[in-house]
């Protein structure tokens, strides 16, 4: 773009110049010393210029001098639909140059310049125009999203008990630093399943020595003195005798049994124990355990659809007999995709679930139904293929609360997420992929990463806005690819985010849930926004940068995105602060907050994956 305004820097002063030299030579015939040239020079205000997408218009001042002629201003490198336009301000050359964009010109940042010209000369200069995506935050609730306007999503975390994670907490100092992290976390019903030796019945010959709660309780009564005092314990599998070759529960032979087992583990936690072999088991813990969970993946563990129904009907009355305060996790679901037609898409397998009970269905105690969902499991998914599976999580979950609403005595039912990473691959006994045989397993590094930073917060705002109820993270101590901390108790990024995510958005009897405002974004492709306030009038505005560099990207590091939140349907506020996560964020530390000037359009910037947290206080 291209402007032309004649310029002449005084006419009047060229005048007086004009006299004096005719006045010296008159006097004493001396040549007089011609005026020093003019060289022209150039400065904008601003070198990182942010144009919003919605069409407000950016003034940047530019100051120019130089010499008497015709000034020419061009301005080069802009996008398609950014407008630019040019005007001199007061006496002299310099002047403002106005900038606008629209809704239709893709979020990010360009390289641009501006060239003056002017008597023969020409001076340009460098600029980045950020053309910036606007969320605008409104002064209403959007009952059409959450729980009927409201975000009742809580966080949480989870433990696999097992031979090669049971002694992460410890003994003495060691055991109180690492509660103490878990606590900072504020995690509610952590989820602990236990595998392998951990399960407490290891055999049949009923002998004392059938049973073993040592590893189990390494994990267990650490968490139950932690956090809100309530985990959900998932009886994920049934002990080894009661499986058949492949390790599955033999439903034919051992129901009965399996039911036996889930009701001495209830009397074991809550009622005092049980004898065997001559031997009292009783928990050494000060606190019952009230949530539990019945099977873990039963459709990717051998267990039809119609005999988890059958199994689930069975097991949860002999554990009520036991402690009728108890609650219960049904499903424990980590199926394929909606549509798929395999016998793990959610449209083959819970349908018999969520049949009338006499017709066959659930005909017990359900206080939630639980699902499992991943981003892939192949380490070679790109990172545009992680961030395009949340919509199927957002599909798996709506299709999970059209069938509850099938049932009238389980239209209220609330569902949870118990499981949650990027990637589901681990490495088996050979060292090789899980999912991808032959291959060698590789950790998916993007469950710690940055990417991370704008993977978990994507998901929780996506699933929150459907009604999900719990995101839980899985696990808590592992590697880069699964863990929130280290084995050796040190935190990862993810542990930052998540610690995040449940202090910006609490989900407790003590925090009432806060409502969801109406927000419209001029991007929802790159950028994730979800805004709320709480009873105490609190506004948490959260951005979250999804916008990938190329396609081929695996553990990039992703596109800037600044956003402007639109914060003047609110009314004013006393103060307001940020918090950002991303790249730079120490994973030992953890982010650092700062106080900003409440305004009515705010800048955020991410220069990459990342989240921020904009807070108002009234």
């Amino acid at each position: 773009m291209t402007f032309l305004v004649r310029w002449l820097r005084s006419v009047l002063g060229a005048a007086v110049v004009g006299l004096s030299l005719a006045a010296i030579g008159c006097g004493g015939g001396k040549t007089p010393t011609p005026p020093p040239p003019v060289n022209l020079s150039i400065n904008l205000s601003a070198t990182n210029i942010a144009v919003p997408q919605d069409g407000v218009a950016v003034q940047i001042p530019i100051a120019i001098t130089g010499p008497d002629g015709f000034l020419t201003v061009t301005v080069s490198g802009l996008p398609t639909g950014v407008l630019a336009q040019f005007a001199t301000t007061g006496a002299g050359p310099s002047g403002v140059l106005t900038f606008t964009a629209g809704a239709s010109v893709p979020a990010g940042n360009y390289a641009a310049s501006v060239t003056v010209s002017l008597a023969g000369q020409a001076k340009s200069q460098s600029f980045s125009l950020v053309c910036a995506v606007v969320a605008r935050v409104e002064n209403a609730t959007d009952n059409t999203l959450g729980v009927n306007g409201q975000l009742k999503q809580f966080m949480s975390t989870s433990f696999q008990i097992s031979e090669w994670t049971g002694n992460f907490f410890g003994t003495g100092a060691t055991a109180a630093a690492r509660e103490n992290t878990l606590n900072v976390l504020r995690p509610q019903h952590i989820r602990l399943q236990a595998l392998g030796q951990a399960i407490p019945m290891q055999a049949n010959n009923g002998l004392a020595s059938d049973w073993n709660f040592t590893l189990l309780d390494r994990i267990v009564q650490p968490v139950l003195a932690s956090t809100d005092n309530s985990p959900e314990f998932q009886i994920a599998t049934a002990p080894a005798w009661m499986c058949d070759s492949n390790g599955h529960l033999d439903v034919a032979g051992h129901l009965g049994d399996f039911a036996t087992y889930a009701a001495d583990l209830v009397r074991y936690y809550n009622k005092g124990g049980f004898d065997a072999g001559g031997t009292h088991f009783k928990s050494p813990g000060n606190h019952p355990i009230i949530w539990w969970g019945i099977l873990n993946e039963p459709d990717y563990n051998g267990i039809s659809a119609n005999d988890y129904v059958k199994i689930y009907n069975v097991v949860v009355p002999a554990m009520l007999a036991v402690d009728v305060t108890i609650k219960l996790s049904a499903l424990e679901f980590s199926g394929s995709d909606v549509g798929t037609g395999w016998p793990t898409d959610p449209e083959q397998y819970l349908p018999p679930f969520f049949a009338p009970a006499r017709a066959g269905g659930v005909n017990t105690q359900v206080d939630i139904v639980s699902n499992h969902l991943y981003g892939a499991c192949n380490q070679e998914e790109s990172d545009a293929g992680l961030f395009g599976r949340v919509p199927q999580f957002v599909a798996i979950e709506k299709y999970f609360y059209q069938e509850l609403q099938q049932r009238s005595d389980l239209a209220k039912v609330p569902v949870w997420t118990t499981e949650n990473n990027v990637n589901a691959d681990y490495a088996d006994a050979n060292g090789k992929s899980a999912c991808n045989p032959g291959r060698t397993f590789v950790s998916d590094q993007r469950g710690t990463s940055a990417f991370f930073a704008a993977w978990r917060p994507y998901v929780f705002s996506q699933l929150g806005k459907v009604g999900n109820q719990a995101l839980y993270h899985w696990q808590y101590s592992g590697d880069r690819q699964f863990g929130e901390v280290g084995g050796g108790g040190d935190t990862y990024l993810s542990y930052w985010v998540d610690k995040s995510l449940a202090n910006f958005f609490p989900a407790t009897p003590a925090s009432p849930f806060a409502d969801i405002l109406t927000l419209s974004s001029t991007d929802s492709s790159s950028v994730e926004t979800l805004a709320t306030r709480s009873s105490n009038g609190t506004i948490t505005v959260m951005v979250v940068d999804l916008a990938v560099h190329a396609p081929a990207d695996n553990n990039g590091k992703g596109d800037p995105r600044t956003i402007i939140v639109d914060t003047s349907s609110l009314g004013g506020y006393f103060s307001a602060s940020l918090l950002a996560i991303d790249a730079t964020t120490s994973a030992t530390n953890g982010p650092v907050g700062k106080g900003i000037p409440p305004d009515g359009r705010i800048p955020v910037t991410l220069n990459g994956y990342g989240v921020a947290f904009l807070t108002l206080t009234p």
